[in-house]
């Protein structure tokens, strides 16, 4: 029995692709990225009022990088690389600089996204200032750590403090809602926040009628601090700041005010680097890619994470190397283009490491505006008008 000649040249036409393949794919450079979190970090614990509420359900950031490696696989393929996503997590009482070091040794990733306490990040930070490796803050808003407890290790894609509330400083100053009442929690997260809202007040020039402090509790001896009509009362004012992380206190005030005056900070409209109702430039398509994946909507913490692992991919594109000298270099790059789907392309800071982004004001089902609010002009680039710009950083990262 003779064979098919045209049988036997296709069954050969697909063993050489396979092999082609299989060939190609052998000669692709592995570049991992590492999430490293805590064990039974007490943030992401679900926070139950009395009554059995949760307020606070935060999901980590695991999932945004997830998506960014499986958005980078057509360019690493062109680039003839494989992304990888390895997780780590620090257990008990173990040394988070150790932490990081034993990971140097054993993968070698491109990047570390650090998922962490700020305590962890400070210190892992100012350890491994010298080191040459890429560290990604992808959760603490801290200004310090972009101010004196900066590395030239450490790179931020979370936004600063500073940024979120000169977004919401110049979104207030736009709308001629120049008076505010502040009221601030007895939350240490609480106090920070207000004191960021306050610089950027001073920065725009909107005037703090008054700082009034709420505590939780029905105790009829403080009803001056817990009780929202009269802690509202007295003052002149266009619009409530509220500082209240947890959230116990500050979900009863919208509505619940001896003026009708609008909530911003912690409720009504709040700033974050995302919002899962988006609608412009390409932040639905986003969107549905996140949700298809996770079954849950994408939070600015889940950006964070996706954009850390971009950034270090559009790092690698720009540099043609995997290097970790010409990474950091090429981080910031003037001309590093990082997609943020909001409107400006992302870079990073020379001064202190911290991705330019626009920032999302919304309330719960819409976002109002986007940050940098038109009319607000900087020299250079107008995201700078958002977070410390150079002249005011105290951050040394040649120290």
């Amino acid at each position: 029995m003779i064979a098919d000649p045209r049988r036997i040249a296709s069954v050969l036409a697909i063993v050489l692709a396979f092999l082609a393949g299989h060939c190609r794919a052998m000669a692709e450079e592995a570049v991992t990225f590492v999430y490293l979190d805590r064990e039974d970090d007490p943030v992401y614990a679900k926070t139950a009022v009395y009554t059995g509420l949760v307020l606070r359900d935060l999901h980590r950031p695991l999932d945004g990088a997830r998506l960014a490696v499986k958005d980078s696989r057509i360019l690493g393929r062109a680039l003839g690389l494989s992304f990888d996503l390895v997780e780590k997590t620090i257990t008990g009482a173990d040394d988070a600089v150790a932490a990081v070091q034993q990971i140097e040794a054993e993968v070698k990733p491109a990047a570390i996204l650090l998922d962490l306490p700020l305590e962890d990040v400070v210190t892992i930070g100012l350890a491994l200032r010298e080191e040459p490796v890429i560290l990604m803050n992808v959760r603490q808003t801290s200004d310090g750590l972009r101010g004196v407890d900066c590395s030239p290790a450490l790179f931020h894609t979370i936004p600063s403090d500073a940024m979120l509330m000169d977004a919401l400083a110049q979104y207030l100053y736009s709308q001629n809602w120049t008076k505010v009442l502040m009221l601030v929690g007895e939350a240490a997260d609480d106090t920070v926040l207000a004191s960021a809202f306050q610089t950027a007040a001073k920065k725009f020039g909107l005037r703090i009628v008054d700082v009034r402090r709420f505590v939780l509790g029905n105790n009829p001896r403080q009803r001056s601090q817990n009780n929202i009509r009269l802690l509202t009362e007295g003052a002149d004012h266009d619009v409530i700041f509220l500082a209240d992380i947890v959230g116990e206190f500050g979900r009863y005030v919208p509505y619940g005010t001896h003026e009708p005056r609008l909530v911003v900070g912690s409720e009504g409209l709040v700033a974050d680097a995302w919002h899962w109702t988006w609608e412009r430039n390409g932040g639905p398509q986003l969107n549905q890619r996140f949700h298809r994946m996770t079954g849950r909507h994408m939070s600015g913490l889940d950006l964070a994470a996706w954009a850390a692992v971009k950034a270090v991919v559009e790092a690698i594109r720009h540099a043609r190397a995997t290097d970790m000298a010409q990474l950091r270099a090429a981080l910031t790059a003037d001309d590093l283009d990082l997609d943020t789907y909001r409107g400006f392309p992302g870079t990073f800071r020379a001064w202190d490491h911290q991705l330019r982004q626009p920032i999302l004001l919304h309330t719960y089902d819409a976002v109002i505006a986007s940050a940098p609010i038109e009319g607000f002009l900087h020299r250079t680039n107008n995201l700078d008008t958002l977070g410390v710009d150079q002249p005011e950083t105290r951050c040394q990262l040649s120290r």
